[in-house]
This record gives C-alpha cells, sequence and structure tokens, in this order.
C-alpha cells in the first residue's frame, strides 16, 4: 500500500507538469479557438532554452541554488511567452479569418520549421540537464525514498493553477478573457480591443509550455521529439478537462498522471494507450469533457461544394489519367515507385475528405483505418497464408467493419472532440501494433509481401485500384446520399425534420471513409513489401490532413491535387536539401497565406465559379 501511495505521488508530479503545458494550450484555444498545434514546439523551446541558460547559473552558495533555477526557468518562460506573441502577431493574427482547420495546417508547418531550427542549433543529440545536489536530493515517504523536486513539480502545479484561477476570477483581464471565451462577437461589439487580448493571450498561454519545458527537464532531457508527444497529451488533457477549462485541465491532468504512474505498475502492456483509452472513456460519456461545455461558436467553416465539374476540369483530369497510364513506358523505377506512393496518396485523401468535407466530420487518426487495411494484409499472408490478391480484397472489410464500430460512438460527438477521438482511437492501433510483438512482430513489422506481380504489373493494379476508389467516392458523393450527408453537414436539425436519419448517414460516411482508407493501405502494404506500426502513427494522419488542406477541403478535386502536390513536394525536397522540413514548413505557410482555402479551392475561385457550382 505504501508503495502504491508513493506511485500516486508520482503521478502527481509528472501530471502537474503536464497541467503546465496543457493550461497554456486551453487558455490560448479557449480565447482564440486556434487548435495551436505548435504548443509543443513552444514546450520544445522552453526545454532547449533551459539547458542552455541553467548549467550557466551560479550554484553557490547552496542554499540558495533553487532560487537560481527558479529565477532562471522563469526567465525561459518569459523568452517563450515573448516567442508566442511575435508568432501571434506575424502569422495566426492572418488567419483568424480562416476555416481552423486551415489554421491548424499553418501552425503544423511552425512545428517543421522548428524542428529543423532546433536541429540547427542544439543538434540532433538529446541534451540533458546537469542537475545540482539540491535536485538530486529525496525525503523518506511511507518508507520511500521520493524525489524532492517531485513535490516541487507538484507546488508549482497547484500555484499556477491558483494563480490562473485569482486571474481569471478577480482580476480586470481575466473578465476580458472569460467575455471572450463565452462571445468573442459581443466582446469585439463592446470595445474590447481583441488584437491585444489575443496576443497578451497568446504570450501567457507560451509563457506556461515554456515554463513546463523546464519542469520537464531534470526527469528527462530536450530532444526534437518533445514537440508531437506533448501536444498528443496536452491535446488529451484540454479534451478531457473540457476544451477552455482551466481547473478541467488540472484534474484531467492528474487523472492522467496517476494512471499512467499506476498502470507502468500493474499493466505495463498497455501504458502507452492509458491516455487515449481515458480520453475514449470520457468522451463516450461526456461528449463535452469532464467540466466542458459543447463549443457552437465557429467561423469561416469550410464546407464541400458540388456540382458540375467544369470542362478544363475533365480536360486535365483526362489527360493526368492518360499520362498515368503510360508511365511505366516514359519512367524509370524510382519515379515508379514515387508515382505508386501518390496514387496511394490519392485514395488515402480522398477517405478522408469524405469525412471532412461533404461529411463535416474532422479527423486527426485516420492513418488508423489505413494500418488496419496495412495489417490486414500482412496477418492474412503471414497466418492464413492467403494469395494474392484475396487480402487485398479484406482489408477494406476490416477497415470499414471496425470504422463502423467506432462510428457509433464517433455520430455522438462533433468538431474538436469528435476529431480527438479519431486520434485517441489511432494512437491505440499504433501501440496495438507495437507492443504485440507476438503477432504483429512490433517495431520489426511483418515482412515480405510482395504481390507475385512485375514493377508495372503492381503499378497498374495501383492505378485502377486507387483511382477507381477515388472515383468511386465522388460518385458516391454525387449520389442521393452524398446530397444527404451535405444536408446533415450544414444544419443537422433541418435534415431531422424533413426525415432524415442523420446518426445513420454520419455513420455509413464514417464506414465508407474508413475501408476506403484501408483499401490505401493495403495497396501501400504490397507496395512496401512490408507493415510497420508506423503506418497508423499521428505523423501519417497528419499527412493525410495536410494532403486534403493543401489541396482545399471545399471541392472534390482537392484531395487529389493536394495528394500529388504533397507527395511530389515531400520527395523533391527529400532529393535536393536536408532542410526539408524548414523548407516543408514554409511552403505550407505561404500556400495557407496565399491560398486560405486550398489550391483547388484557389483555382474554383479564379475560374469564376460561386458555392455550390464547384468541381
Amino acid at each position: 500500500m505504501d508503495f502504491l501511495f508513493v506511485q500516486v505521488l508520482t503521478g502527481l508530479a509528472s501530471g502537474s507538469a503536464l497541467f503546465l503545458a496543457a493550461a497554456g494550450l486551453t487558455v490560448i484555444f479557449g480565447v482564440t479557438r486556434v487548435v495551436n498545434f505548435s504548443h509543443g514546439s513552444l514546450v520544445m523551446l522552453g526545454a532547449f532554452l533551459g539547458v542552455t541558460l541553467l548549467p550557466m547559473l551560479p550554484r553557490e552558495p547552496e542554499w540558495f541554488a533553487p532560487m537560481w533555477f527558479a529565477l532562471g526557468a522563469l526567465g525561459c518562460a518569459a523568452a517563450v511567452g515573448l516567442a508566442g506573441a511575435v508568432l501571434e502577431m506575424t502569422l495566426l493574427r492572418r488567419i483568424y479569418a480562416v476555416p481552423e482547420l486551415f489554421q491548424l495546417l499553418a501552425t503544423f508547418g511552425v512545428v517543421l520549421m522548428a524542428q529543423d531550427a532546433a536541429l540547427w542549433i542544439w543538434g540532433a543529440n538529446d541534451i540533458p540537464l546537469p542537475r545540482p545536489r539540491w535536485m538530486r536530493g529525496a525525503v523518506e515517504i511511507a518508507g520511500q525514498r521520493f524525489p524532492v523536486f517531485d513535490l516541487v513539480l507538484i507546488g508549482v502545479g497547484l500555484l499556477v493553477l491558483g494563480l490562473l484561477w485569482f486571474m481569471l476570477r478577480r482580476t480586470r483581464l481575466g473578465v476580458l478573457i472569460r467575455a471572450a471565451t463565452e462571445n468573442r462577437v459581443m466582446a469585439g461589439a463592446l470595445g474590447i480591443n481583441q488584437r491585444a487580448l489575443f496576443t497578451g493571450v497568446f504570450a501567457l498561454g507560451s509563457a506556461l509550455a515554456g515554463l513546463a519545458g523546464v519542469l520537464m527537464l531534470p526527469s528527462g532531457s530536450a530532444n526534437l521529439h518533445i514537440d508531437l508527444t506533448v501536444i498528443a497529451e496536452a491535446f488529451v488533457v484540454v479534451v478531457v478537462g473540457g476544451m477552455g477549462s482551466v481547473p478541467g485541465a488540472y484534474v484531467a491532468a492528474l487523472l492522467i498522471g496517476v494512471l499512467q504512474a499506476v498502470g507502468i505498475v500493474f499493466l505495463p502492456k498497455i501504458t502507452l494507450v492509458m491516455v487515449f483509452l481515458v480520453m475514449g472513456l470520457v468522451l463516450a460519456v461526456r461528449p463535452a469533457g469532464l467540466f466542458g461545455t459543447v463549443v457552437t461558436e465557429s467561423h469561416a467553416v469550410a464546407h464541400a461544394f458540388v456540382g458540375p465539374t467544369p470542362r478544363a476540369v475533365l480536360w486535365l483530369g483526362g489527360a493526368a489519367l492518360l499520362l498515368a497510364l503510360l508511365a511505366p513506358l516514359l519512367a524509370g523505377p524510382y519515379a515508379l515507385t514515387v508515382l505508386t506512393e501518390a496514387l496511394v496518396a490519392v485514395l488515402f485523401a480522398a477517405s478522408l475528405h469524405f469525412m471532412m468535407g461533404p461529411g463535416g466530420m474532422a479527423s486527426f487518426g485516420h492513418a488508423a483505418w489505413f494500418g488496419i487495411g496495412a495489417y490486414a494484409v500482412g496477418l492474412a499472408v503471414k497466418f492464413l497464408a492467403l494469395p494474392f490478391p484475396a487480402p487485398l480484397l479484406l482489408a477494406p472489410l476490416a477497415a470499414g467493419v471496425l470504422a463502423a464500430v467506432l462510428g457509433l460512438l464517433l455520430v455522438r460527438l462533433s468538431g474538436v472532440y469528435l476529431a480527438m477521438l479519431t486520434l485517441a482511437f489511432a494512437q491505440i492501433v499504433w501501440a496495438v501494433c507495437f507492443q504485440w510483438v507476438e503477432i504483429t512482430g512490433g517495431d520489426n513489422g511483418i515482412l515480405s509481401l510482395w504481390p507475385p506481380l512485375g514493377a508495372w504489373g503492381f503499378y497498374w493494379l495501383a492505378l485502377a485500384v486507387c483511382a477507381g476508389g477515388a472515383v468511386g467516392l465522388r460518385l458516391v458523393l454525387r449520389a442521393p446520399f452524398g446530397v444527404a450527408l451535405r444536408a446533415t453537414r450544414d444544419s443537422e436539425l433541418r435534415a431531422e425534420a424533413v426525415g432524415l436519419d442523420t446518426r445513420r448517414l454520419r455513420l455509413l460516411a464514417v464506414t465508407i471513409a474508413g475501408a476506403a482508407s484501408g483499401l490505401s493501405g493495403a495497396v501501400f502494404a504490397y507496395a512496401k513489401g512490408s507493415v510497420f506500426p508506423g503506418y497508423a502513427a499521428i505523423p501519417h494522419s497528419v499527412d493525410a490532413l495536410l494532403m486534403v488542406l493543401l489541396g482545399g477541403i471545399q471541392t472534390l478535386s482537392g484531395p487529389v491535387v493536394g495528394a500529388v502536390a504533397y507527395t511530389g513536394l515531400y520527395d523533391v525536397l527529400l532529393q535536393v536539401t536536408d532542410s526539408w522540413r524548414f523548407v516543408l514548413g514554409l511552403v505550407i505557410l505561404g500556400l495557407v497565406l496565399a491560398f486560405p482555402h486550398g489550391l483547388a479551392g484557389a483555382a474554383l475561385r479564379w475560374w469564376g465559379r460561386v458555392p455550390g457550382t464547384g468541381a
């Protein structure tokens, strides 16, 4: 029992550190409604500044060393807060009026640029913080030694919670923040300077992120992987606690920290998914989180238009298809491999767009179905010895069935909550593939899945399957089902009033999108001759989002354009520069600023077409 008590204290310490990162994110979202993917980069920046600045501070006299550490940590937090304010004024202020998902795309561009910038300055190796004597100290609790710094973390978490509560409830700034959180439009009409408020809130949230990065150093190190690791867990905390609720973020962070600390002892096999299991269970019971309310305020929502296809698009599509058919005669082996990956990307992106555009259901974990389809092929070959092409037919069935099961929960949610539940499921799929070594091979994957076709034959098969799948999705959206699905997206109450079963329509959309994504994963598994857990990982889901948003979510041609553009750009950058992340992030930012509705959406407007008559 004493051991369990100490583990709970350890969980409270790690949860307090996580709260600092999540508190900044929840304050920023509450006011600006920006899903800031670059928040993890601010935590990473705080960690790197910490390992740079803190070792320079005096350590003598020993009794004053903790004060120097505190001053250094606050200095790093202030520097990160200033960086956040600059980010808000130079970038985010320009894109508040664009659809929310394009804001996510822009902040992911910042993530890519920050990763390469940190690589240039601090290098690729992990940098630990040299710990002074006071930080290595321990006290005896319940007969066991407990680190002093973990007690400090618990105290800092409570202190920050108290200060935030006081600021929000007892100061004029807090009144303005709560007013903007409740209704930004009304707050602006009452004369509140929203520019100054947004910048101040972003600086505050960024400073908390920087402080979290510094305080995570004694139990870890500064490295280039902090950003994505932290942002995933911080999103979970914000969603479980309730979007915009600081007390909710604190309770959720402590809950997750304790469950992880206790689970690693009693249930080590599921520690990787513990966070996301908690989120899934909470959202299943309380769709708005523990302390949250459903956010109905939105701005500039991007809707997919479906209408007569412009003749120019038909000619371009026909020419592209002809070139694709002749590609084996014109391109070498490497180019053919890249083209095959582009075809897979087209179907993958089209399946996500099916949910996001006409379906109005954003997904942050679409790679789950892709990974399920790939592993359906791998397991069918490895254990059932099914001959080709039977596994290719099994993959969409497996992905579609599991998508339908998860869809029973998804149809109860909307907005960010729905997107985060898909992220949770994708992380669970990844963890199962990574940890169930006896079945999936773990990180070693499943190998030797080459199809009994030559390079040309498999390319033409991939073209038929992926292009045919994308066209099939397009035809479904032009059918009565697609019209009903868009009606559900545009106004669920009106759709139900005319007799449409909105939940059933959304469930079918999730199932179809999952099956199509699984089919793309199956083709990819055969193209690579192997399957690995990374196929279902978060970065792969982000790739799909990038493709859809780059092409433009408003048009049915958008995912095709985005998939080809992203695949080609990625391949070119890998060959011409080692700093491909920075350049890719810069290109993404440029595209968001220049084409806030995506490449295909910009073309739609250039042709002078109006909403409802696009490609």
